[in-house]
């Protein structure tokens, strides 16, 4: 016990500026609406700084690589994946780097989703993904989060094997002891693993804030719908300005 105790003591530093901005026992409750008290407003709510946090969802080298994005401006590699890179490098990414820094400054805890098998064969794979051929194995450089929007210190990153973070991992346990109410989603790919995180946290009873500027789908009329279909029924929307601002505030 006495080692356990010591490395607890060790890494405590660590956590006081989070720990600082977390909701006490009381606070912890999640707000009880009754049908005649609940109102579309409630979904448009800012956050509350000690009970969110941000989630990032597959923004890995598997999807975006500076010599890829190179290629795309150059008009080469994949035509079907160059407006979607050059999205990636001139929208999103420069955007989630300033959302990260303001969420950090403001104690805003920031998460990262990656797809990565927990094996190096994929034989626990989730049946879509085997089918679709999506698989990044145990370890991969493509599972590892891109630098430039990646964690810092001990920020969590969450392995999957299936689209929905919130089907296959813990990560609503995860985010009940860390007493988190309102979650800021954003990454890749809009209609896919990011739409599915956001309905399936807004049906867990998290406030969702989606931030399309920090999206990207392989087509823009795909994203497109994806964010108008998400708008104003499973989250509020807004830009990387205005959730820096929110974040400030």
């Amino acid at each position: 016990m006495s080692g356990w105790a010591g490395a607890g003591e060790r890494l405590q530093a660590a956590g006081d500026r989070r720990k600082s901005n977390r909701p006490t026992r009381q606070e912890r409750a999640v707000p009880h609406l009754t049908l005649s008290q609940a109102s579309k407003a409630d979904r448009e709510r800012p956050i509350e700084h000690a009970k969110t946090a941000l989630l990032s969802i597959d923004m890995q080298y598997a999807e975006w690589t500076p010599e890829r994005a190179a290629e795309a401006k150059a008009g080469r590699g994949d035509p079907n994946r160059r407006a979607y890179l050059e999205r990636l490098s001139d929208v999103v990414i420069p955007n989630q780097r300033r959302l990260h820094d303001a969420a950090r400054q403001a104690g805003v805890e920031v998460m990262f989703t990656v797809i990565e098998a927990l094996t190096r064969d994929g034989r626990d794979v989730g049946l879509d993904h085997k089918i679709s051929g999506i698989f990044v194995p145990k370890g991969a450089f493509e599972a590892r989060v891109i630098e430039e929007v990646g964690p810092r210190g001990d920020e969590m990153v969450i392995p999957k094997t299936a689209s929905g973070v919130f089907n296959v991992t813990n990560i609503e346990y995860v985010l009940r002891n860390l007493a988190v109410e309102y979650l800021v989603i954003y990454g890749v790919s809009t209609d896919q693993c990011v739409e599915t995180a956001v309905r399936d946290a807004c049906d867990r009873g998290f406030l969702v804030t989606l931030v399309p500027d920090c999206c990207a789908a392989y087509d823009a009329d795909r994203h497109a719908r994806a964010v108008a279909a998400l708008a104003g029924h499973y989250a509020r929307c807004r830009t990387a300005d205005e959730m820096i601002a929110e974040l400030a505030g």
